[in-house]
């Protein structure tokens, strides 16, 4: 698309595996296009851009960017990252079983192990460490967080992720399985 508006009008109707996008496009930026996506679909989003500086690649990643890249890049780096990214999404998402190291979460059974110690969820912080364990090392944003746990996220309630953190955090202990990413959301590390 050689515009935010038609990049969205073509994301919408293609329904891509994933989506690689310039930040400075005309009509609609590259940042206003991946929060529009979004708030639709989590289809991975690889953003390029001239901008270097940190905060721009913060904001990025906050709003809902799976990486952020930027120029100049070789062909070889954007071709091994898209992999990446792919291999990232299509391989635990859809899992019945995710296993990270010591960590294991069980969707037919509800239930979450660590190191063979079962740990008691509620169902909005199953679903929270569903989505951190599903790409583990991706920043997720509150606003994912709240969608993935509700099926909607409002920027008005995106602090309540905090306290779900906070109360898996406690439940969790005495491993430190979720890292802040200060400013931009949550990680999952095992």
């Amino acid at each position: 698309a050689s515009d935010g508006m038609q990049g969205l009008a073509a994301a919408r109707r293609e329904k891509p595996d994933l989506i690689v996008m310039d930040v400075m496009m005309p009509e609609m930026d590259g940042l206003e296009l991946c929060k529009s996506i979004r708030r639709e679909s989590n289809v991975p989003i690889i953003m390029l851009t001239a901008r270097v500086e940190e905060t721009d690649k913060l904001i990025g990643l906050e709003i809902g960017a799976d990486d952020y890249i930027t120029k100049p890049f070789s062909p070889r780096e954007l071709v091994a990252r898209v992999k990446v990214v792919l291999r990232r999404v299509s391989g635990d998402s859809a899992a019945e079983v995710i296993r990270v190291e010591d960590v294991s979460l069980d969707r037919t059974h509800f239930e979450v192990q660590i190191q063979k110690r079962k740990v008691q969820l509620t169902p909005t912080e199953f679903e929270i460490m569903a989505t951190l364990m599903s790409q583990p090392g991706r920043i997720f944003s509150r606003n994912q967080l709240l969608n993935a746990a509700h099926g909607v996220a409002f920027e008005s309630y995106e602090r309540a992720i905090d306290s779900h953190i906070r109360n898996l955090r406690r439940k969790l202990e005495p491993d430190e399985l979720i890292i802040t990413v200060h400013g931009v959301g949550y990680k999952f590390e095992a």
